[in-house]
């Protein structure tokens, strides 16, 4: 993952408090995710058999460079990290190895994971060196040897990793369900006879929207529930 955080004159903090406000410019989405999950009900999400969290480490949502909505992205990953190991479902938390000289190279403070990880049959970590999870992994193996059909994504950044591994679970014909209230991203800056800037939730938005009509997209984190895998698919 590459990306140079646009200058930001909020402060995102780790806090359990989430950040719900949308921006002005983004009404129309709120107000169409609003009318979605007064029509489908907090609970109509179909229940998946894992938790993918994408890319929850320290340089991208703790400190100054914080992706804008942190906060929020964490509480709800916090959230769904919890439903899924009391369900029993597979947890797999990627996390990104940058290039020497990058918030995320590894073994740096920015680096590490920021959501605490419990090591066991149902939950590991999966380091990888591209946006997609899938590239040069063992993602998929882990995923059909526990009998995993369905997955929901959590995580940043919106149009690069979340969505690279959306698309690879999708080309392998999984069931994909991604919460819009649980990837972020940054604002795109401005470029000179392209664009003003473009505010990081409609940037999230745009990013989910390009994946098409198979992914899942639910208003709300809290829509989402677990169970446990079966083996063999």
């Amino acid at each position: 993952m590459t990306a140079t955080p646009v200058p930001r004159t909020d402060t995102a903090s780790d806090s359990d408090t989430p950040t719900e406000a949308a921006p002005a410019t983004d009404t129309a989405a709120a107000a169409e995710y609003t009318a979605a999950g007064a029509a489908t009900g907090a609970g109509a999400a179909e229940a998946v058999e894992a938790l993918l969290l994408v890319d929850l480490q320290t340089a991208f949502v703790a400190g100054d460079e914080a992706v804008p909505d942190a906060a929020r992205v964490l509480d709800r990953g916090r959230a769904l990290l919890a439903r899924a190991r009391a369900a029993g479902a597979l947890v797999v938390h990627l996390q990104n190895d940058g290039a020497p000289g990058t918030v995320d190279e590894p073994h740096t403070p920015g680096w590490e994971l920021h959501l605490p990880v419990q090591p066991g049959p149902r939950e590991s970590v999966i380091r990888k060196g591209e946006d997609d999870g899938f590239d040069g992994t063992p993602l998929g193996a882990l995923l059909d040897g526990a009998g995993v059909r369905a997955l929901a994504l959590c995580g940043v950044l919106s149009e690069m990793c979340v969505a690279a591994t959306a698309r690879t679970a999708l080309a392998r014909d999984f069931r994909v369900v991604l919460p819009h209230d649980a990837h972020a991203t940054y604002d795109i800056p401005a470029a000179a006879g392209i664009s003003e800037r473009v505010p990081a939730a409609l940037s999230s938005r745009a990013a989910e929207w390009a994946l098409g009509d198979e992914v899942e997209i639910v208003p709300r984190a809290a829509a989402v529930t677990f169970t446990a895998p079966r083996r063999g698919r």
